[in-house]
């Protein structure tokens, strides 16, 4: 009886302990939507309505305020470069360290880590000066670099933990059939972790979307969609914020619900 009893009541704490984890992310972000989708007056007004009046005209004047356009696309295109490099350089190291034994291999695991143990504001006054000194300060390239800095721990990591998960004995088998080392990869492998390199993708992605410090300290002419937020909109009304919140979040929730599949994907083969 009181086996049951115990076990009840842990199934009734980790029901309520997920209601209240579903809470703390979605409430955010009904709030968000709610007030980006209301008039200037409702957003201020007492008590708030369960649903909004979809009314368009703050996200409309945000998205024609001058520098939004151009700093959305900077966004864009940081975070695409800094996708492509962190793959670039975080699939083959991940490779690397699953595949082939050498000294050092877990001080250097370690030491991946330890990359991100330094906090942004203590790097961003030295990377200034730096990136003025070889002429990539307020470039698009510059602060690419800056942000696979701090997604490449991340994509490294995954990778490996990808690859772990997959036997050797796959490409061994390839091996024998004719393939060098490289079309065993292309062949046999890739086709398997794609999933999972898809998702480090994203990871690289929302973490130069985010970003916002770096960016607001080595750029001024182009400044991505964060920075420029915290830039001007510090003295914007309230319904102005909110817009600006919403279109920061949206492109982000979007790119993660389309490739879903491929999340849950990764999560198998890294759990194998």
């Amino acid at each position: 009886m009181n086996v049951d009893g115990t076990s009840s009541a842990m199934r009734w704490t980790f029901r309520v302990s997920i209601l209240v984890l579903c809470a703390w992310v979605l409430v955010p972000i009904y709030l968000l939507i709610t007030n980006t989708l209301s008039s200037p007056e409702e957003v201020v007004s007492f008590p708030k309505k369960v649903w909004p009046s979809f009314n368009l005209e703050s996200i409309s004047f945000f998205i024609n305020f001058a520098g939004v356009g151009q700093a959305l696309w900077n966004s864009v295109l940081v975070a695409c470069v800094t996708m492509v490099f962190s793959i670039s350089a975080g699939a083959p190291a991940g490779y690397a360290l699953s595949r082939f034994d050498f000294r050092g291999k877990s001080f250097y695991r370690v030491l991946i880590l330890m990359t991100r143990a330094f906090p942004l504001p203590l790097l961003a006054l030295p990377l200034a000066v730096l990136y003025i000194r070889i002429g990539l300060d307020d470039t698009i390239l510059g602060l690419a670099l800056l942000h696979t800095m701090l997604a490449l721990p991340f994509a490294v990591l995954i990778t490996y933990s990808l690859f772990s998960g997959i036997p050797v004995e796959l490409e061994e088998a390839a091996w024998t059939l004719g393939c060098n080392r490289f079309q065993a990869f292309y062949k046999v492998i890739f086709p398997l972790v794609l999933p999972g390199l898809t998702a480090s993708a994203i990871f690289a992605f929302v973490i130069s979307w985010n970003e916002v410090f770096g960016a607001a300290v080595l750029t001024i002419e182009h400044r991505t969609l964060p920075a420029f937020l915290l830039q001007g909109l510090d003295q914007a009304p309230l319904h102005l914020k909110f817009a600006g919140g919403a279109v920061l979040v949206a492109p982000a929730l979007l790119f993660i619900f389309l490739v879903r599949k491929y999340l849950f994907s990764m999560w198998g083969i890294a759990n194998r």
